[in-house]
């Protein structure tokens, strides 16, 4: 087989690669949907449903009337949206400090934070919740948003990205004409991150979407409930409506989509910064 033979098996090989990989992470989705728009006993039959139903609508009606959808809609976003801001503006702006100011102890407190990686959450879970009594701030949304404001891996993204991406000789022409630190910070680091910014802030507004343990730990009220929490009373005691889960299941991630659809080309850019030349 001659080399133009063997390269166009080998793009066919590729492509049939990547179309298989693209039907598997989609097929979650699909059977998300197809749960969602059966009834539980057309899925529990066998074999079962495997094509879109008509009951979607009356499902998603069903989940509107059992729990205040749009309520817990709108915590989740706001949730998720102030975390993400926060987490952006405080881990850049400390990633810049680690990476191109010199202060004493630099180093020392870059392993300490990193070290905190290494601490199982549910470690700290009695310990913020007795933070949260104190402030008396169970069943308030900034219990919430507040201790999720920054975290060292968003830290150590941020640091590591600056480093490799703003040169030191951008800060020093920056500083010779009379511009401060937090200058240099937004008119030249933030512009230079962009691809980072989006990449951690997916990561970010992905996570605290879907967080469940700490808020179902501080948020005992249902109108301060997020959508995770919400979902989770569709359960009953005695029996399982699996189509009505899935459904409401399927509404709560398309926010998600939604975020990763407008970010996704600097979602890439920003995973594959520095492997290309």
């Amino acid at each position: 087989m001659n080399e133009v033979g063997e390269s166009k098996l080998s793009k066919i090989a590729l492509y049939l690669f990547m179309f298989v990989s693209a039907m598997l992470s989609v097929f979650p989705f699909y059977w998300m949907f197809v749960v969602g728009s059966n009834t539980t006993s057309a899925i529990n039959k066998f074999p079962p449903a495997i094509l879109p139903g008509t009951n979607f609508f009356s499902n998603a009606v069903a989940v509107f009337e059992r729990i205040d959808f749009f309520r817990a809609l709108f915590n989740s976003i706001l949730i998720s949206a102030v975390v993400t801001a926060s987490v952006l503006f405080f881990c850049s702006l400390a990633g810049f400090a680690f990476s191109k100011l010199n202060f004493k102890g630099r180093d020392g407190f870059f392993i300490f934070v990193i070290a905190t990686m290494m601490i199982p959450p549910q470690l700290s879970l009695i310990p913020n919740f007795m933070i949260m009594s104190n402030l008396g701030w169970v069943d308030d949304l900034k219990a919430v948003i507040v201790p999720a404001a920054v975290n060292a891996f968003g830290v150590f993204w941020m640091r590591q990205y600056i480093s490799s991406t703003v040169p030191y000789e951008l800060i020093e022409a920056a500083r010779i004409d009379g511009c401060s630190n937090f200058r240099i910070f937004l008119n030249i680091v933030i512009p230079a991150v962009r691809p980072g910014l989006a990449t951690l802030g997916i990561f970010t507004f992905m996570m605290t979407w879907n967080d469940f343990l700490w808020p179902l730990v501080v948020l005992k009220d249902s109108s301060v409930h997020p959508l995770q929490i919400a979902l989770r009373t569709l359960n009953d005691v005695y029996n399982t409506d699996y189509s009505l889960i899935l459904t409401g299941t399927f509404l709560a991630t398309l926010p998600i989509l939604i975020v990763f659809l407008l970010f996704s080309r600097q979602f890439i850019s920003g995973l594959t910064e520095g492997a290309v030349k």
